[in-house]
């Protein structure tokens, strides 16, 4: 039985990996999940004794505020570039297998049609680029790694874009929701099981994006939600991102391609719908 170490373990999708890894028979004595309290991504030393006696490491640690990170770009460089170097090089060093969590945001976001996993690289914000070197390092460091890009996040515990909408959903008559940033809503649940099928079905090392299948605006899933609510959608009123000026710019096309889960025929993510209907009920009274 292999033995796990899941970085960032508090987050959302560090909690929902660890749910994932109980249901699928993995013994909570083979898991060790540190949370950022307890190891800091940023110290080699740390970093290089945790990793030491695991078979797998997922590296779900990560500086992830966006506009924060404009103004704290040495920061977000240190845990998501230095930090993910740091987790490389002790899984190269001891033969630990690693994911490492990447985000849509390494892409300017122009396209018109879904990234490929080798697209090239072109982030607009601090975060990105951040998350950019991230990957590099991973790269350079560790040829037994999967970086696992995902984006649009949603889950049981944290914030999120998802239970926002519908917490604003109970207060505002109306809501005014940007319909020029379209993207693919994807739940944590998914992302983690995902991580074990590449992990389980000894899916080739590389770039893997782990996304919902389809996609929609900001303002579409916002409509989504409140239908799922029970609520009339047309409450829901579309706008432009210029009307919610941020201190860091989004990517207005961040759809990601699934060659990769084809071409290895391993199962990809749901469908964004489906799997929102089943999320919801957690999302919004994660209790």
């Amino acid at each position: 039985m292999a033995r796990w170490l899941v970085t960032g373990a508090a987050g959302m999708l560090g909690l929902d990996l660890q749910v994932a890894l109980a249901l699928s028979g993995v013994p909570d004595k083979d898991v060790t999940a540190p949370t950022r309290a307890d190891l800091d991504i940023t110290d080699a030393d740390a970093v290089r004794d945790a990793v030491r006696g695991h078979d797998v490491v997922v590296n779900c640690a990560a500086y992830t505020a966006v506009d924060e990170a404009e103004t704290h770009e040495a920061q977000a460089f240190a845990v998501n570039a230095i930090g993910a170097s740091n987790v490389a090089a002790a899984c190269r060093e001891t033969g630990a297998r690693l994911v490492h969590v990447s985000t849509d945001y390494v892409f300017a976001g122009d396209a018109d049609e879904p990234y490929a996993e080798d697209a090239p690289l072109a982030p607009l914000s601090a975060y990105g680029r951040s998350k950019a070197a991230g990957e590099w390092a991973v790269q350079a460091h560790c040829s037994r790694a999967w970086t696992v890009r995902t984006a649009w996040l949603y889950g049981g515990s944290g914030p999120s874009f998802v239970r926002t909408m519908a917490r604003l959903a109970q207060s505002h008559e109306t809501l005014s929701v940007v319909d020029d940033q379209r993207g693919q809503p994807t739940w944590t649940m998914d992302v983690a099981e995902a991580i074990l099928r590449l992990v389980e079905q000894d899916a080739p090392f590389g770039i893997w994006h782990a996304t919902s299948r389809g996609e929609t605006s900001k303002y579409g899933l916002t409509r989504e939600v409140f239908t799922l609510l029970g609520l009339d959608p047309d409450r829901v009123k579309p706008t432009t991102s210029d009307a919610f000026p941020l201190p860091a710019p989004r990517p207005a096309y961040s759809v990601l391609g699934h060659d990769a889960w084809r071409m290895a025929r391993i199962a990809p993510l749901p469908e964004w719908r489906e799997s929102l209907a089943r999320a919801l009920p957690d999302v919004i009274d994660p209790s």
